[in-house]
């Protein structure tokens, strides 16, 4: 069963930065695309980027480029999405998931998710 485990979220002002990890289990990154989500208060889900098991391309919304980094440490299963310069339109649950790649519309084994609040 593939499972995910988000961390690293919590309070900061704007401007600032986090760091969001996510613990992956029951699947081999080589063959997934692995995504990170959010959904912000009354809003629906919003993919922030994607990485790409299978060449290690990474792969970023337009309104987060510049701001946001995925990276990924496939031998420990982990993601990781640094935030830079946040914005209190970042606040949201961030989740991760996993999909055949980054361009699929099925994805699974989603997480409990770890909140941003970005105080301006």
């Amino acid at each position: 069963e593939v499972q995910f485990a988000e961390s690293g979220g919590g309070l900061v002002q704007a401007g600032g930065s986090l760091r969001l990890s996510c613990a992956a289990s029951g699947l081999t990154f080589d063959d997934h695309g692995i995504g990170w989500f959010r959904q912000a208060t009354g809003k629906g889900l919003e993919m922030v980027s994607c990485f790409s098991g299978s060449d290690g391309a990474t792969y970023g919304a337009e309104s987060m480029k510049g701001r946001f980094t995925v990276s990924s440490d496939n031998a420990r299963k982990m993601l990781y999405l640094q935030m830079n310069s946040l914005k209190s339109e970042d606040s949201a649950v961030y989740y991760c998931a996993a999909a055949a790649n980054c361009n699929a519309s099925i994805w699974g084994g989603w997480g409990q998710g770890t909140r941003v609040t970005v105080s301006s």
